[in-house]
């Protein structure tokens, strides 16, 4: 048996509050944090499918969320069906980008992952604490609920 506590939503999110609390800082992760996220599912988006299905919402980014589904929910029910919308947002633009856009999605992802990725470091510097998932890897799917959960708090929504 592990003695390791499993953890709640709630202290999951105040364990990661607690290297957030510059208000710069805030702002950058409300920034950057949706970027990431955005850009992870831009790069498995981008990945070539072997399989013959001729479908784009078959791929490496929606197979990807169902351990992120899993995760989410056996934490909040709630918050799992915002993190979802959220997921299912960014599918959309990935599905419509290039529609829209002639510049390769991967390399749009590539691009805006690692200037996120200096926006979260500098507002770390800013707020003179690392970054959570030093500690633990899981905080780095913490960091998109953590903004979530305060959508939810501002519309009331229990989480």
């Amino acid at each position: 048996m592990s003695d390791v506590k499993t953890r709640s939503m709630q202290e999951w999110l105040d364990a990661y509050g607690v290297s957030h609390q510059n208000p710069l800082n805030k702002k950058i992760h409300w920034v950057c944090v949706p970027l990431i996220f955005l850009s992870i599912v831009g790069l498995l988006w981008s990945i070539p499918t072997p399989w013959t299905v001729n479908s784009v919402w078959l791929n490496f980014a929606t197979l990807a969320i169902i351990p992120v589904f899993i995760f989410y929910a056996r934490l909040s029910i709630s918050l799992t069906i915002g993190m979802m919308l959220w997921c299912t947002f960014c599918f959309a633009v990935c599905g419509a980008y290039n529609e829209l856009v002639s510049f390769p999605l991967w390399q749009s992802s590539i691009i805006v992952f690692v200037l996120a990725w200096i926006g979260q470091f500098y507002g770390h510097k800013i707020e003179g604490i690392k970054p959570s998932f030093f500690e633990d890897l899981q905080f780095l799917m913490i960091g998109p609920a953590w903004l979530m959960s305060f959508i939810y708090n501002k519309f009331g929504i229990r989480y």
